[in-house]
């Protein structure tokens, strides 16, 4: 299919011509008919699928085609709502240049950085507005922003946005927009909590599925290494020294493991930088480019920090720490080998680990290559499959019933 087919003005597709785009993605071409129509979606599609442009194209299409006749008084229509600082930029950035040729204003908004000059660009009006939680709820508050025009409404990676405890303030905003807009919900998986919202908002929603591409897995090169968890620094530094070259992402689980590392590598000379959600805005940001412009050439970051980020040109990707989750390797180690070029993964598994290997050998259908020629192997004993010791069920039972009576419940 090619983006003609999809009903697009001249002005949307001149842009798309610029960029180099002709061939809509799997999530476009489900999602893009959709929403011209009206439609309610809720999309579960990975991050790097494309599904950014699959909500901005129709959205752009549709306002271009309604813009009021008096251009000077410009009312939010659009509101797209990020959970992230980093993702509403990038969001603003496709909305701006996909836009280019429409007339059509968008600008975002974030917390952590001065509010006034947002203040200043709201009050000038703008058709299309992608904010952070948070910070549209204050502008809401001293009545900069009014969201009683919207006609669509996108709640973008609503997994993480409900991970991070948005669940009240996305309440909040849909009941301030207009009762007949659209919703468009995009999440990278669906869990239950997600579904719930989905049926709580959506009307009559048409569901988007796009299978997690495990293209990247056949790809990419993999490497397996099993070491000892305290010898994971040192395996990174050897590594580093005699193997890994290049612009290099090293995944970590946490934000402690990820300053640890990143100390631990500017004490040994090397150019770094890191992200994660503890850090400033502007600290994230002076990260982000100084890793983009080659300032430095290892990044080290979350998951949560660098979802949805797009970076050109990785040669290489380091999971520190292996995710329990295995649709998230598939992601990650996606992000190098792209364009053409080649690729490598290099993951670190320690004994309590080995779970996480099955179940992303068993997604992407095939066994990562283990590397035993390091210096620091895991003991044979430690490869070994776990065996509970008899007498532990009583006490598993034990606890499971004491998890299960202090969990906390979203609705």
């Amino acid at each position: 299919m090619h983006f003609t087919e999809l009903a697009l003005n001249k002005p949307i597709l001149k842009s798309l011509y610029e960029k180099g785009y002709e061939t809509p993605t799997e999530v476009q071409e489900m999602t893009i008919p959709l929403v011209l129509a009206g439609k309610d979606v809720i999309a579960s599609a990975q991050t790097g699928t494309g599904k950014t442009a699959a909500f901005a194209l129709p959205i752009l299409q549709r306002l271009f085609h309604q813009q009021d006749a008096n251009k000077h008084a410009k009312k939010v229509r659009a509101l797209i709502v990020s959970p992230t600082r980093e993702l509403a930029v990038q969001i603003g950035e496709e909305f701006t240049s996909f836009g280019k040729y429409t007339n059509l204003r968008s600008t975002v908004v974030f917390g952590g950085t001065s509010i006034e000059p947002q203040k200043d660009i709201l009050k000038k009006g703008v058709d299309i507005l992608i904010a952070t939680p948070g910070r549209l709820l204050d502008l809401r508050k001293q009545e900069i922003v009014d969201l009683g025009q919207v006609e669509i409404l996108v709640l973008d990676e609503a997994d993480l946005m409900l991970d991070m405890g948005f669940i009240d303030d996305v309440l909040k905003i849909e009941r301030l927009c207009p009762d007949d807009k659209q919703i468009l919900l995009f999440s990278a998986t669906m869990p239950a909590k997600v579904v719930q919202l989905a049926k709580t908002i959506l009307k009559d929603a048409e569901r988007v599925a796009v299978t997690p591409s495990i293209s990247a897995a056949v790809s990419v090169r993999q490497l397996l290494y099993y070491v000892p968890k305290p010898k994971k620094i040192e395996l990174c530094l050897h590594l580093l020294r005699n193997s890994i070259k290049g612009n290099i992402l090293i995944f970590r689980r946490t934000k402690n493991g990820v300053d640890k590392l990143e100390q631990t590598l500017l004490k040994n000379n090397y150019k770094v930088a890191s992200l994660h959600g503890d850090k400033a805005q502007s600290a994230r940001q002076v990260a982000l480019n100084s890793f983009k412009n080659g300032e430095v050439n290892i990044l080290i970051a979350t998951d949560v920090a660098s979802r949805g980020i797009d970076i050109d040109g990785l040669d290489a990707v380091i999971n520190f720490d292996l995710p329990n989750i295995s649709e998230t390797y598939v992601h990650r180690i996606g992000r190098t080998g792209r364009a053409g070029l080649e690729g490598i993964a290099y993951s670190f598994c320690s004994a309590d680990e080995k779970d996480y290997v099955k179940d992303i050998q068993k997604l992407i259908q095939g066994a990562i290559p283990v590397e035993e020629d390091h210096p620091y192997p895991l003991s044979p004993k430690a490869k070994a499959p776990v065996h509970k010791k008899k007498g532990s069920k009583h006490k598993k039972g034990r606890k499971s019933a004491a998890s299960k009576k202090n969990k906390k419940r979203w609705y």
